[in-house]
């Protein structure tokens, strides 16, 4: 009961965290400390817990996460307040630190953290956050990104599972978790790196549809199937729905959520914005046969239905 109780606050106080971080430097880089007030989008996160916690003791819902769905709330509108600030600044952006190599990683420690020795020494806290201010917006932001997708992958397996959802189940979520974010974080890191002269139009339909594919994190039905009790329920569990319903909902994920919003998004950017190179073709190529594939495997679990009457 305690374990259950420490997972539940931990998780959650790691999605504040993480949101707060993200808050501080929009109001970094904005220099306004009006963007303070994004911190009320942490209440019903807060509220969310203290009812967990009091009525489930802690245990997640068995087929959709709350704690997911309102940490998205919470630092969602951050990301798109930074991607939209950096594609409007980044033409002005002064001299920054890159952390693309070890070397640039190391120098911009050295720089904060290692001072001369007739200098007084400096406050840990304060040396940490003059470094944070020196790293250029675009590794800010695809720090963010990878920070929240693990964080949703960390956060859900030390969530205390919910009734009815097994450990095996949580095992195949997590692999599917894990597989969905690698394909958001490369979809949103090449895309909008394919972005110039500021257009915003192509911002916006690239953040969207990353807010989009951001939503499926909170359900559970990509690995759910339906239990004798809820076949009962249903009425004898004898329908297409009710025999393939995990297989179904991970197609229907795979077309309107993920793999078919992002052959969109990238055919857009192809032809429409002419912006053409190799690994765009490729990414495209693949997002198509993704859903080809499953296209064709929707047929195949139809015709076995329909020949197993």
């Amino acid at each position: 009961m305690i374990i259950k109780f420490l997972c539940a606050v931990i998780t959650r106080s790691l999605f504040i965290l993480v949101s707060l971080i993200g808050v501080w430097r929009v109001t970094y880089v904005k220099e306004n400390n009006n963007y303070w007030l994004l911190t009320i989008l942490y209440l019903p996160l807060v509220a969310e817990m203290i009812m967990t916690l009091k009525r489930r003791k802690g245990s997640d819902y068995k087929w959709f996460s709350p704690a997911i769905l309102l940490f998205l709330i919470s630092i969602i509108p951050t990301i798109w307040i930074l991607e939209l600030h950096h594609q409007n600044t980044k033409s002005d952006e002064a001299s920054c630190t890159s952390l693309d190599s070890a070397e640039s990683f190391n120098k911009a420690l050295n720089l904060t953290l290692v001072q001369p020795a007739n200098e007084t020494a400096v406050d840990p806290l304060q040396s940490t956050l003059q470094f944070a201010a020196q790293v250029c917006s675009n590794d800010w932001i695809l720090a963010l990104h990878q920070i929240l997708l693990i964080l949703l992958i960390v956060g859900k397996w030390l969530m205390p599972i919910g009734g009815g959802f097994t450990r095996d189940q949580l095992s195949q979520l997590l692999l599917v978790f894990v597989g969905t974010a690698a394909d958001i974080l490369e979809f949103t890191s090449e895309t909008l790196s394919d972005i110039k002269n500021n257009n915003f139009a192509l911002v916006y339909i690239i953040l969207a549809v990353w807010t989009w594919t951001m939503l499926q994190f909170p359900l559970h039905l990509s690995v759910m199937s339906s239990d004798a009790d809820d076949l009962e329920g249903q009425g004898g569990g004898s329908s297409f729905l009710s025999k393939h319903q995990a297989d179904i909902w991970q197609i229907v994920e795979t077309l309107f959520i993920q793999d078919g919003p992002f052959l969109l998004v990238r055919l857009v950017v192809m032809f429409h914005f002419r912006i053409v190179h190799q690994m765009l073709i490729f990414f495209a190529i693949k997002n198509f046969l993704v859903v080809v594939l499953n296209i064709y495997r929707l047929m195949v679990l139809v015709q076995d239905f329909k020949s197993g009457l």
